[in-house]
């Protein structure tokens, strides 16, 4: 089963695109963004899900990196 968060590869501006159950969420800069974003959508305790896989899933990029190697 798929994560209903998916953190979308680094763009060339260092953001990242988020979604939700496959639907546009934002663009997120650092994992402050991400919490706050996922706090509007309703997710409770954002924090304590970023590293569960069950929730996200980071893919093209590393797990909480924003910068273009």
């Amino acid at each position: 089963m798929r994560a209903p968060i998916v953190v979308r590869g680094i763009s060339l501006t260092g953001l990242r695109v988020v979604t939700i159950n496959d639907e546009l969420a934002g663009l997120v800069a650092d994992d402050q963004e991400l919490i706050e974003l996922l706090r509007r959508f309703g997710i409770d305790d954002p924090e304590l899900r970023l590293d569960d896989p069950q929730w996200i899933e980071w893919i093209g990029g590393k797990a909480h990196w924003y910068k273009i190697a």
